[in-house]
């Protein structure tokens, strides 16, 4: 029997028979859990999918709460063969209880207990639930506040990842643990999770008994609290919609009647000129604070937003943010603990919901080697510039070269031009000063266009006001072609969507992992409508290519080779108090140039070497041209060289189209490519089969032996897919021959004709 046959007439009604198709207890069967790493193919506007992760059986306790998985093998297999793949399933979905089951023999993974057995039985949904709850040490009345269901999105189920960190966040609320933190990399859809969060809570009428004169019960009251008005307004207008008249932004008025509140820490804050407008609410007032992007200082013991969070103490606060433990963000991590749940990047670009990148590692002489002036050399107002060399820390903090702003400008414009004209793409300047001169420098360079569009390049930064806000709506959104570029120096660093970013610029040094790791994330959304499947990282100043190589880095290689000694500082690139020196005619030009890509093992790639990767790729596979033929010739082989290809982000056509060689029979391509054979077309291997194995095709009588030339012939136009059983008997010229029947009759029935295809495929790869 078949694992197909096995679930069918044992598995699938064992698992019934134990309760799990009464709602709201369920199985779901082939389910599957990721959607295959995105692996871009040459130019990357075209993109192949690696292998989807699927679980054969998911036990559902109810709609969004998962229990178990479950591991099918064939009947004639041993049980044990599916536990291993059954716990890594388990582990990676955050369950409790693995099964691996022939459909004769069920062998169960108990994660609490640490113990693997066989069982004679599948447990019931109330029977797992009880093992569950009292292994997560959960009362009654918590389990059935936590089982409260999310709120159903149209067209978006939660991921995996973002059901075990909303029933996890949930969960050790309803524990009482009053500091709570989820870290999510960006573009992941924390506030997707922070909302379902406040949903479960606010619909199961949680409040948690306390002390104090505001001790109740009844529907939470919860604030939403974040540093920049795009992630205050954008969830309380978008995401929390559903909340309907419990919102209300604090800006001003206090007001109370309300259960669902947003503020910006700026708005409620104490300063010199305000006493602080969240002491106009008790200390007890709220039940649960929502803090997005925690890292960005509410955390830190210096801060002056800290305050708040102390004074709301009795609330339980849950933090939020992108960045794992780093040396800048310490604070944020002793204030809320460790993580419940982690979801990184580079999860998130493995498992195909994030966009994967390159690195475009490019710099000028005066990054490479520094800049001296000459002895008495003066700057543009007539100042003396003193003596020193410049680095690339330097430029637009202590001096700056015009000519490197051209420069810069002048090579992204290029590379827009070589690409993609309109993709969306955001520079990082060193301040705002900078971000106007690469606006005004970009717009110039791409005057064809500016003149039909004026809005193609623009500044977004908080000079620009109302203007500016204007323009980030629109570069936002993925309806709205313009603008293209925006230039930027800190405003767009994060809690900015552009799901339709390809590009992301560094034109400023970023020495802070945190600020880094958030910049990045500006470009990690897929978007497959608008054909965003990868994204790329232009880099002018070396600090991506620092970054990276740091170990604690996640998702990203370590360099393995480079292009030249870019130096960078210590200096953040933010505004000083020191002069700057304004300095002219100072030649600069690119000098070197790198492009690095994450494959689908983590090494990086040089990206126009596409056909060499894939000779390497055939080459690890099958050491030599005999291996990779023999299994190649096989029919029932072949099928698993191009899956094995597939997974490593090689597909055939794809590779005949880079490789310029769309007339190849595929097999000969890749021994070209892996073993520097000729490369042979179709019709060289079908002219080659006939003089070689003229015996073959003699054995027939003439009208199967016309049979077969036609499959040759066709093969020979089309390609393999013209061997596929009974596909290729149904077209022209064969179906002249007759129905399927009668064409097999010519072979002496449907055996010996199968026989006969698969051996004239043999027989070809021979040849």
């Amino acid at each position: 029997m078949s694992e197909a046959d096995t679930c069918r007439q044992y598995i699938t009604p064992a698992i019934q028979a134990a309760g799990w198709e009464v709602p709201p207890h369920y199985i779901r069967e082939q389910e599957y859990f990721t959607d295959g790493r995105l692996l871009p193919v040459g130019d990357g506007e075209v993109a192949v999918r690696g292998t989807r992760k699927f679980a054969d059986y998911i036990l559902y306790y109810q709609r969004d709460f998962k229990l178990a998985v479950v591991e099918a093998k064939e009947e004639t297999h041993p049980a044990e063969e599916g536990i291993q793949q059954a716990i890594e399933y388990a582990q990676i979905l955050g369950l409790h209880f693995a099964y691996a089951t022939n459909g004769k023999r069920i062998i169960e993974h108990d994660f609490a207990t640490g113990l693997e057995q066989e069982i004679g039985r599948y447990p019931t949904p109330q029977t797992l639930f009880a093992r569950w709850r009292e292994a997560e040490n959960l009362s009654q009345a918590a389990a059935d506040k936590l089982l409260q269901p999310t709120y159903v999105v149209p067209n978006k189920r939660p991921r995996y990842y973002q059901e075990i960190a909303i029933n996890r966040a949930v969960q050790a609320i309803l524990q009482e643990d009053k500091r709570v933190l989820l870290t999510m990399a960006t573009g992941t859809g924390k506030t997707f999770v922070a909302f379902q969060i406040a949903w479960k809570l606010w619909t199961a009428g949680w409040n948690v008994p306390r002390e104090g004169p505001s001790r109740r019960f009844g529907k939470p009251k919860i604030l939403f609290l974040s540093d920049r008005s795009i992630l205050v307004d954008g969830p309380k207008d978008g995401m929390f919609a559903p909340f309907e008249d419990a919102r209300y932004k604090i800006q001003g008025e206090v007001i109370k009647s309300r259960e669902i509140y947003f503020a910006l820490y700026q708005s409620i804050a104490q300063d010199e000129r305000r006493p602080g407008l969240y002491k106009e609410y008790a200390p007890d007032f709220f039940d649960l604070i929502i803090v997005d992007e925690c890292h960005r200082g509410s955390a830190r013991d210096d801060s002056n937003w800290r305050e708040i969070l102390e004074y709301f103490t009795p609330a339980y606060q849950l933090g939020m943010t992108a960045t794992p433990l780093r040396d800048d963000n310490r604070d944020t991590y002793a204030y809320f603990g460790d993580p419940l749940y982690t979801y990184s990047l580079a999860q998130g670009i493995e498992d195909g919901f994030l966009a994967p990148y390159r690195v475009h590692d490019t710099r000028t002489n005066v990054d490479i080697y520094g800049w001296r002036p000459q002895h008495g050399q003066v700057a543009r107002d007539g100042e003396p510039i003193p003596d020193q060399l410049y680095t690339t820390q330097d430029y637009e903090v202590r001096l700056v070269l015009k000519e490197r702003t051209d420069t810069l400008a002048a090579h992204l414009t290029e590379y827009l031009k070589s690409t993609n004209r309109f993709a969306k793409t955001i520079v990082f300047c060193v301040d705002q000063e900078h971000a106007a001169q690469m606006r005004q420098a970009l717009y110039n360079l791409n005057a064809d266009v500016t003149q039909r569009h004026p809005d193609y390049v623009v500044r977004i930064t908080s000079d620009e006001g109302d203007i500016g806000a204007t323009h980030l709506d629109h570069f936002m959104d993925p309806e709205h072609p313009m603008p293209v570029i925006a230039t930027t120096s800190k405003l767009l660093t994060t809690g900015v969507d552009v799901p339709t970013c390809k590009n992301v610029v560094l034109a400023r040094v970023i020495n802070s992992m945190t600020e880094f790791k958030q910049i990045i994330g500006r470009g990690t959304r897929v978007d497959v409508d608008h054909d965003k499947f990868f994204f790329n990282i232009i880099d002018y100043t070396g600090s991506a290519m620092a970054r990276f190589a740091d170990p604690e880095f996640d998702g990203e290689p370590l360099p393995d080779g480079g292009s030249g000694k870019g130096r960078s500082g210590s200096s953040s690139g933010d505004s000083t108090s020191r002069p700057k020196y304004y300095v002219d005619g100072v030649p600069v030009e690119i000098v070197a140039s790198m492009v690095y890509e994450l494959d689908p093992n983590g090494r990086r790639l040089n990206v126009t070497r596409y056909v060499d990767y894939a000779g390497d790729q055939v080459r690890i596979l099958y050491t030599d041209y005999d291996t990779l033929r023999a299994a190649w010739a096989e029919p029932t082989l072949r099928t698993d060289v191009i899956e094995k290809l597939k997974d490593r982000g090689i597909d055939l056509e794809q590779l005949r189209t880079v490789a310029k060689q769309p007339d190849a029979d595929p097999f000969d391509l890749l021994c070209h490519l892996a073993f520097k054979l000729p490369v042979q077309t179709r019709h060289d291997r079908a002219r080659r089969f006939r003089q070689q194995q003229a015996a073959f095709l003699a054995q027939y009588q003439a009208e199967a032996r016309s049979v077969l030339e036609e499959l040759l012939d066709s093969y020979a136009a089309h390609g393999l897919a013209q061997f596929k059983l009974p596909d290729a008997l149904q077209v022209s010229p064969i179906s002249g021959h007759g129905n399927l029947l009668e064409i097999a009759q010519l072979f002496g029935g449907p055996e010996p004709l199968k026989q006969a295809v698969e051996q004239l495929q043999t027989l070809l790869y021979a040849a």
